[in-house]
């Protein structure tokens, strides 16, 4: 029976075959480390979930204000702060993400031309990191911005018409100075 068993079950594993890496078929991107679409999220200085502690934390994004911003009532000044503020942040990300995007092709270079060693790598690897790292602070550090910039009320309401929930009072909202707050 045992026999019977395991020759039926043999050529459903033999059709089966090996397994694929989930990396099969990212051999041909151009740099095997990023797809188009990150590629295109870097240099357009994208979000990219980098503010995602500050977006769930009651952080206003410029770009998501700017998106409500008839319904959050913002003032011609909030208005004209909020585009500067997004305008600096899409300039610094994107000029850090190209940044980033040349490291990676580098890297893939590297490994692709044997020519790297565990010195260069570790530099490579540092220097991505560290623009990673400014990349992340130029979305939070916005999101700071838009902080000060809206009063309790608009975050409260930023946060409904996002769905993060209609449970925030004002008091799940630490004081902040800035123009616009009323407390």
């Amino acid at each position: 029976m045992k026999w019977l068993y395991l020759s039926m079950l043999l050529p459903v594993i033999a059709v089966a075959g090996p397994e694929q890496s989930p990396y099969s078929g990212q051999q041909s991107r151009p740099i095997k480390a990023l797809s188009a679409s990150q590629v295109k999220a870097y240099l357009e200085g994208q979000g990219m979930g980098y503010a995602k502690p500050a977006e769930l934390n009651h952080y206003p994004g410029p770009r998501h204000v700017l998106e409500l911003a008839g319904q959050l009532k913002l003032s011609a000044s909030q208005l004209r702060q909020t585009r500067e503020t997004e305008r600096r942040m899409k300039e610094s990300a994107s000029a850090l993400g190209a940044q980033l995007v040349e490291l990676e092709r580098s890297l893939d270079e590297a490994f692709a031309s044997g020519q790297i060693d565990d010195d260069s790598l570790a530099g490579k690897i540092m220097q991505i990191a560290e623009l990673d790292g400014q990349i992340r602070l130029a979305h939070l550090a916005a999101h700071l911005e838009m902080r000060r910039l809206l009063s309790s009320e608009q975050i409260v309401l930023y946060d409904q018409l996002r769905g993060y929930g209609s449970r925030h009072s004002r008091e799940d909202h630490p004081s902040h100075e800035g123009a616009g707050h009323s407390h």
